[in-house]
């Protein structure tokens, strides 16, 4: 009975990095959801003539609500996409266009990238990236940048991606960044 004890005490820590581990890859799928939701967001609003800062949407709400299209409702995001699975609130931080976190964000994936900066295939958004993301000049020591905090993530207004709350370490690398609230999520860099 105490060596079952033991061996149920060591493969705690096991279960509990496996148990964050999976809550950081369904951040990850629902991130990347909510970018994708952005992208289909700002086409539609680009298709209706709507372009730059007012194009993007203003709150998770105009993601979850959907497109009309053709008189019918189309969703771009589920509800279940539009909570984080690694802040105690379950609401992402919004990024803004221009925000030292986006700046901060770029800076990392391109020094994960050998300093090549990560561009978006889309053609709608192509044209309006160089107004919306930051030029980041690549870190000279070859490591990624601390973030650094800004009162914006939830501030009202467009928004370009979203971000974690949680502030914690990750167990995961995400384009090599290793705390939760660095993780961007967004279609201008992807």
């Amino acid at each position: 009975m105490t060596i079952l004890a033991l061996f149920a005490a060591a493969a705690a820590p096991s279960l509990q990095q496996q148990g964050r581990r999976e809550r950081e890859k369904e951040a990850i799928f629902r991130g990347e959801e909510v970018a994708e939701a952005i992208r289909l967001y700002y086409s539609y609003k680009v298709s209706r003539g709507v372009t730059g800062d007012l194009g993007l949407p203003s709150s998770m709400d105009d993601l979850t609500e959907g497109l009309s299209v053709n008189a019918k409702k189309v969703q771009i995001l589920r509800h279940s996409a539009a909570r984080d699975p690694l802040s105690g609130s379950g609401e992402w931080q919004m990024v803004r266009p221009r925000s030292n976190e986006l700046t901060d964000f770029v800076r990392s994936v391109m020094s994960f990238a050998q300093n090549v900066r990560p561009e978006t295939r889309d053609p709608q958004l192509k044209v309006a990236e160089p107004l919306m993301v930051p030029v980041a000049l690549p870190n000279p020591s070859g490591t990624p940048t601390p973030s650094s905090s800004s009162n914006s993530g939830n501030s009202s207004g467009p928004f370009l991606g979203v971000s974690s709350q949680d502030k914690t370490n990750a167990v995961l690398f995400y384009y090599g960044i290793d705390h939760h609230d660095g993780w961007i999520f967004t279609p201008f860099l992807r």
